[in-house]
């Protein structure tokens, strides 16, 4: 019962980070999951299960609130489910043996790149322009396999794209990636359903990160408007890279020695790094914002006082001097 609340709580904070971020559910949940010691395989496959009632918490909400661009969910969704059906079946055509340290691999170089990208400042500007459907089916299609084969990376490699792009606003970014992901789950799911059977998939634990996510998806979608997206990418991050690394060790016969506390160290002070340079960037962000703020403060109210100036005219008399007839 305790394990199934701490995958509860799991669930929860997986939830909050993915309506947050748009990304990590996946990546914090298979992570958890893969140190627990299951099978790969079965660790993505009750993952996506769980996430079939996630996604469409998340999905209701964020449209609720206006996170939603419909053009993008529909060009990015099918090419997605195809690369996650993919995936899934390679995934499951793998020995565990096999399978614990590619998964691991995959896991660790998401949490890399989540470190380097938050730690920078985010690109929040907008662009005119619409993204094309050429540009969005291959983006799906790659985010969906390296999701169904990773255990996550969805939002990874889909989010950080239309971001870069600078076509959309980052919560409607977020908000449409998840809703997409509802149907990159389904077709992730029915993938180990064929090459698993049902005993790929662990009801218990599906059961209990379900629930936390169905709590946490509606106050993430109002949290993706003020959450700091920069800090919490970076301590997601971190945390990944580090869980990851003890698999990514062990698969190298690294475990005895002084390699293991080296390695560890450095990825540590990696991630102090990229929390620190993370506060910065959303200092200045922020600072850069306040000053754009009131420098449009300023010129509204330059432009209100000449307007109040151009209409102080004495008005019982018209400009050459006759009454005014009113």
């Amino acid at each position: 019962m305790r394990k199934l609340l701490v995958l509860a709580l799991v669930g929860l904070v997986a939830q909050l980070i993915d309506g947050s971020l748009g990304m990590a559910y996946g990546l914090t949940s298979s992570t958890l999951l893969l140190v627990a010691g299951v099978a790969p395989a079965a660790a993505s496959a009750s993952v996506h299960l769980a996430e079939i009632g996630t996604t469409l918490a998340a999905g209701v909400a964020h449209w609720r609130f206006g996170n939603v661009d419909w053009r993008v969910v529909t060009r990015i969704a099918l090419p997605g489910a195809i690369g996650a059906f993919a995936g899934a079946t390679v995934l499951s055509s793998i020995s565990t043996e096999a399978a614990a340290p590619w998964m691991a691999a995959i896991l660790f170089t998401l949490g890399a790149y989540l470190l380097v990208r938050f730690s920078r400042p985010l690109r929040t500007g907008r662009v005119g322009g619409r993204l094309r459907g050429r540009f969005l089916g291959p983006l799906g299609l790659v985010a969906g396999f390296v999701d169904a084969t990773g255990g996550g990376g969805w939002g990874p490699v889909a989010t950080p794209a239309l971001l870069v792009s600078g076509r959309m606003e980052p919560r409607k970014v977020i908000g449409s990636v998840d809703t997409a992901e509802f149907v990159v789950a389904g077709a992730a799911s029915v993938g180990f359903l064929i090459g698993l059977g049902t005993e790929g998939f662990l009801l218990p634990t599906v059961a209990a990160l379900l629930v936390g996510g169905l709590i946490a998806a509606p106050l993430a979608a109002w949290l993706v408007r003020v959450v700091p997206a920069q800090l919490l990418g970076a301590a997601v991050g971190g945390v990944i890279v580090l869980t990851n690394a003890r698999t990514l060790i062990r698969s190298a016969d690294l475990d005895d020695g002084p390699v293991r506390p080296i390695v560890y160290i450095l990825l540590a002070a990696g991630w102090l790094a990229a929390l620190v340079l993370a506060v910065r960037a959303l200092r200045r962000t922020r600072r850069e914002s306040a000053e754009a703020a009131s420098d449009a403060t300023a010129s509204a109210s330059a432009a209100l006082v000449g307007a109040a100036t151009a209409v102080a005219v004495p008005a019982e008399l018209t400009p050459t001097g006759t009454p005014n007839p009113r």
